[in-house]
């Protein structure tokens, strides 16, 4: 231990860019603050800024470490610093492939020499991304937080990609049904391997969905993460023919054998897994094992996730050396990342920093619409973990806030015109299924919203500029909000657009922005201590299926996908037959059905679809989608990029 005496102190204010160091103490790193510090630990979040003091003169950040005394020749190098503890010095950004690279070698450090975390650019032949998403465990049956990274190192069976683009198939190469509508057959890629050279086959499969069916009604049933039990209900025999044919037999017709998004493992790692330990304690730590283009071969939580190539991919071995993704809550350092040329690729970008990047000669900009929709929820329960008011459970209360919500002024001022205009559960790029409802669609108007909350009994009676409740107290709701892991950033403006209108109707509205556990955990199912706000404003992001659209209605979701807890039995009964619906007319139909339902009874206003917005730099790398530069739904472009 070490104590920084603060009349030594110099203080220190960089923009933290972060290299993939593994050991502080090996290069006799400390990390740095004030007061007590253990030598040997890593630094703490990366991508934000801190002040940061150390004794014995000047420090760099190197990796997520600081240097103390680094070997600069000149102390001119460095900036001025002031003699009291706690002097401030102009910001110093950092190049990890110049900068730093300088430092190390001056240093003597072979292994820092030779990292390709601190390559110069393009050298090492390593792709390096980063979006806003924060992965806490490697084992996708007890998360839905690591979808970023494992989808790099698992493949699906079918999934959206494989749907939508000839040449970007899943385990299986190729699949079809019989005229029965319940006898699926899925031809699986021959002579597949895992990443360890084990053979990959149909048996993998098989027991990937017999995993999940066999826990089904048990106490550790697996329902909690990416891999979990939803559909298989509708499941009755699954069956490896051979090595490469795997047949589903479902109960009733059913696109759910293609529409799922498990991820296969391997029966050799899994097997003897219990499934108390698959929901929870398990962490399937690095190296995975897969038969995907890009096998992590490290996880460091909050940090990064460090991947390389598969030799066994069924294509060939991938073209890169490899691939590091970054893991950040904001976009700031994406963006800055991508100029300065320490990253290749990044997603998630505000409007703002897409279209300063689109100014950059060096970059390509990308925009595409995803399956992502930004929303107000109210809190809708009675009871255990209702809101502040009964007015939040009264349909007419919620139908006028409705009016009250300029979905065009999110769009074109907080979202500078990158999103589509909310309207219901389904969005524009689910064209089969899309309406925008033009029948019974709300229109923005301050004036009809409070005439509709008058009508509802909403008044304000003593003319303080307040409405009150039914039970003559005056409003005063909390709205909750904050990031969503995996999902496009929501500028912070659009909740303030919700605040002001609110305001002006009579409903002053205090907003609490939380990060995203503690957001999820206000969200979460009542019986495991959510509740208790009563507006919601944040987002969700799932698949294109039918099912998943409706899934904001779904009882079976209180608390994880459905999170206003509003709850219908007319809606569960429409969810529960498009389940079983192959037929595409009848699907839209139904789905019709459901979404007019749900924007009647209004316990949710959809705000806007956005766009991904994302970036990519030409200097390193080849292959890059042109309509989608990187998929949301797969590991392309990564098992074909090469180096330029």
């Amino acid at each position: 231990m070490v104590s920084f005496p603060n009349h030594c102190a110099v203080s220190l204010e960089y923009s933290v860019d972060p290299g993939q160091i593994g050991s502080c103490h090996s290069l006799g790193y400390w990390k740095v603050g004030s007061g007590q510090h253990d030598r040997g630990e890593k630094f703490a979040s990366i991508g934000e800024e801190f002040w940061c003091r150390c004794f014995m003169g000047p420090a760099i950040l190197v990796g997520n470490c600081w240097l103390i005394n680094p070997p600069f020749n000149r102390q001119a190098d460095w900036p001025k610093a002031s003699n009291e503890g706690g002097g401030r010095m102009n910001k110093w950004s950092l190049s990890r492939r110049s900068m730093v690279k300088t430092m190390l070698v001056a240093s003597g450090s072979a292994w820092a020499i030779n990292s390709r975390a601190f390559a110069s650019p393009c050298g090492d032949h390593v792709v390096r991304i980063a979006g806003i998403v924060s992965p806490d465990t490697m084992n996708p049956f007890a998360t839905w937080s690591s979808y970023w990274p494992t989808i790099f190192t698992y493949d699906f069976l079918v999934g959206v990609d494989a749907q939508r683009h000839s040449d970007r198939k899943g385990f299986a190469k190729e699949w079809s049904v019989a005229k029965d509508n319940v006898t699926w057959t899925f031809k699986i890629w021959p002579g597949m391997k895992w990443s360890d050279g084990q053979p990959a086959t149909a048996q993998d499969a098989a027991f990937t969905y017999d995993y999940l069916r066999g826990s089904i009604g048990k106490p550790d049933e697996l329902n909690v993460g990416w891999n979990n039990t939803e559909g298989l209900e509708l499941v009755e025999s699954i069956t490896a023919l051979d090595d490469e044919t795997l047949q589903i037999v479902t109960k009733v017709p059913t696109r759910w054998p293609i529409d799922n998004w498990t991820m296969i493992v391997p029966e050799h790692i899994w097997k003897d897994i219990s499934y108390a330990d698959a929901r929870s304690t398990f962490r399937n730590s690095a190296p995975l094992v897969g038969t995907g283009p890009m096998i992590i071969a490290e996880f460091q939580q909050g940090q990064f996730a460090r991947m390389t190539p598969n030799e066994y991919y069924r294509t060939g071995r991938p073209g890169t050396e490899g691939l590091i993704f970054r893991f950040f809550n904001t976009a700031d350092p994406i963006a800055q990342g991508l100029k300065s040329g320490d990253l290749d690729y990044g997603f998630m970008l505000t409007a703002a920093q897409w279209a300063d990047l689109a100014k950059n000669p060096e970059i390509v900009v990308g925009k595409q619409r995803i399956e992502q929709r930004n929303y107000l929820a109210f809190n809708t329960l009675s009871g255990k973990g209702a809101g502040s008011t009964k007015a939040l459970q009264d349909p007419a209360f919620r139908d006028a806030i409705g009016y009250a919500i300029d979905q065009k002024t999110i769009v074109d001022r907080g979202m500078r015109g990158n999103a589509d205009l909310g309207v219901g559960l389904t969005m524009p790029i689910a064209a089969n299924y899309y309406s925008d409802l033009a029948d019974i669609r709300r229109h923005f108007d301050l004036a009809e919203a409070s005439r509709r909350l008058d009508a509802a009994g909403y008044r304000d009676t003593n003319g303080d500029g307040i409405r009150e409740d039914k039970e003559g107290k005056s409003f005063q709701l909390e709205l909750i909000t904050g990031p969503s892991s995996g999902t496009v950033e929501m500028p912070i403006a659009v909740v303030q657009f919700i605040a002001d209108w609110l305001g002006q109707v009579g409903i002053p509205v205090s907003v609490t922005q939380l990060d995203d556990g503690a957001l999820g955990a206000r969200y979460a199912d009542p019986a495991k201590g959510g509740g208790g706000w009563d507006l919601l404003v944040t987002q969700s992001w799932l698949s294109p299926s039918p099912h998943d659209f409706l899934s904001l209605g779904s009882s079976k979701l209180i608390g994880s996908q459905n999170r206003s807890y509003w709850t219908s039995e007319k809606f569960d009964k429409l969810l529960s037959e498009i389940d079983v619906t192959v037929a595409l007319k009848k699907s839209q139909a139904l789905v019709d059905e459901a979404a007019r339902l749900i924007y009647a009874e209004a316990p949710y206003i959809i705000l806007c679809y956005p766009f991904a917005l994302d970036a990519r730099r030409k200097d390193c790398f080849r292959g890059w989608g042109k309509q989608d530069i990187m998929s949301m739904w797969s590991y392309f472009p990564f098992d074909r990029l090469s180096t330029i």
